[in-house]
């Protein structure tokens, strides 16, 4: 329990909800919406339930409420109403909200029952386009702006993870596997640990009903080669986050490219931050870059027209 975070400050505050600071201070004077705790050096905080509150308002003001109105409801009546609106209009939103609250509590319960609502009304294909990547993309500023700890980003990582598992093994369970003439590798280059989007590209190749192979983190070049022997055609599929560093990533590529897909058919398709640094000009035309992960799986529809 001591790793749960119940003490922000304002900047926290914004951070997590994306309100500056000086909006927050604002509704806090005008409207006596939030009451700030002080340390006994007089550093003013605010509780969790003050953050809760702050996000329930932030929903409302995005979907046309007045913070003047918001202000004359009581603190039953706001949630209340949040939770209407999210049904009707702005549920993602509203479960980014959430999934950041239960991360913050370490409250697995929590991120379980949001999960199983968004489940009976959206695939896992929504939830992780919708939901997930926004909650993600938030998380990485959250942890830049030391709002968070890595604590918390692995303990909301881990959770997700383990959702995708579980549909991938459902799905193949239930797939037929398509003789297909190209097979799908995917990994993570040496030091790189950030699977998500990587495991939820296993999920949907298993969906599309094709072979994968999925390595995981930090996979040597020389393991890949060692593929090439026993398979042709290989699509090899990975996520760039934090490696290879900007300095040693035409380098790898350049490595990849001579053990990989030299003289065979294989191909090579990336995303991820670290592809900004890509210089494209050095680039072997067997690869081919994309900017987000929903891109690779757009991809992987001419993928499926063009093998087989």
């Amino acid at each position: 329990m001591d790793n749960i975070k119940t003490k922000f400050s304002i900047k926290d505050l914004e951070n997590l909800s994306g309100i500056k600071a000086h909006t927050i201070r604002i509704w806090e004077k005008r409207y006596n919406l939030f009451q700030p705790n002080r340390t006994e050096t007089n550093i003013r905080y605010y509780s969790l339930a003050s953050l809760q509150k702050l996000l329930n308002i932030t929903f409302l003001n995005r979907n046309g409420y007045k913070v003047s109105k918001i202000a004359q409801l009581t603190s039953e009546e706001i949630p209340a109403l949040v939770k209407q609106i999210a049904k009707e209009s702005d549920p993602e939103n509203h479960y980014v909200d959430l999934f950041k609250i239960a991360m913050l509590n370490f409250d697995q319960t929590l991120f379980y029952k949001t999960f199983r609502d968004l489940s009976k009304e959206q695939s896992l294909s929504d939830i992780f386009h919708n939901v997930f990547v926004p909650l993600l993309d938030q998380i990485g500023l959250l942890w830049q702006t030391d709002t968070i700890t890595p604590a918390h980003e692995h303990f909301i990582f881990e959770l997700i993870k383990q959702k995708i598992l579980i549909y991938a093994d459902k799905a193949v369970n239930e797939a037929s596997q398509n003789e297909k003439s190209k097979t799908f590798v995917l990994f993570l280059p040496d030091n790189e640990i950030h699977e998500l989007g990587l495991l939820f590209i296993n999920y949907e190749l298993i969906l599309r009903g094709f072979k994968s192979i999925y390595l995981g983190q930090s996979v040597p070049i020389d393991s890949l080669e060692y593929l090439t022997d026993h398979y042709d055609e290989i699509v090899f599929i990975s996520s760039f986050t934090v490696k290879p560093e900007k300095e040693i990533i035409d380098d790898y590529l350049q490595e990849f490219s001579n053990k990989v897909l030299k003289d065979v058919n294989n191909l090579l398709l990336i995303s991820g931050r670290q592809t900004t640094h890509i210089d494209v000009n050095k680039l072997d035309d067997k690869i081919s870059v994309f900017s987000s992960t929903k891109d690779v799986l757009d991809g992987l529809d001419n993928y499926k027209q063009q093998v087989g």
